[in-house]
């Protein structure tokens, strides 16, 4: 644990002293955009307030772990998040808990900043559709869920 505990500090103060930081992600809440174990991502220490479908490193009130979730809704005083293979959203993110902000991923060596063409048809079809998102990834887990069961017995 104090091991985790130096490492996740570093990454707060190697973005307030660089500005910059490269890591692999753990978990699969960005799918299909990150890709456990493949992705390098870019982190940058923010220099505005952050805008809808920006995608901040944050940590939630009260824990040490770090969070990478795409932003929905940009409200007076906090934001609302939600990660693109997830359906609830995280209310009360507040500019004090991001440390950074994604701002390209390095592919099979090739960094790819989230911007352009085909990043604007993700957008589109994956992100501003949230609502039908939601609908296919809760019959998903609901499918598992059954398909669990039928094989258990």
């Amino acid at each position: 644990m104090k091991s985790e505990q130096i490492i996740k500090s570093s990454i707060r103060e190697e973005l307030e002293e660089n500005g910059r930081i490269i890591y692999s992600n753990v978990g699969d809440s960005m799918e299909p955009l990150i890709r456990q174990g493949r992705d390098l991502l870019v982190i940058e220490r923010p220099t505005d307030r952050l805008k809808r479908f920006d995608i901040p490193l944050y940590q939630r009130e009260g824990s040490r772990r770090y969070v990478l979730h795409r932003i929905l809704k940009v409200r007076e005083q906090d934001y609302v998040i939600c990660g693109d293979n997830r359906w609830n959203r995280e209310y009360g993110i507040t500019d004090r808990q991001i440390v950074g902000v994604l701002t390209s991923i390095i592919r099979d060596g090739r960094e790819r900043p989230l911007s352009g063409f085909r990043y604007g048809l993700y957008l589109f079809f994956w992100c501003r559709l949230f609502p039908l998102r939601a609908i296919i990834l809760r019959g998903k887990a609901v499918i598992k869920k059954v398909l669990c069961k039928v094989i258990k017995r």
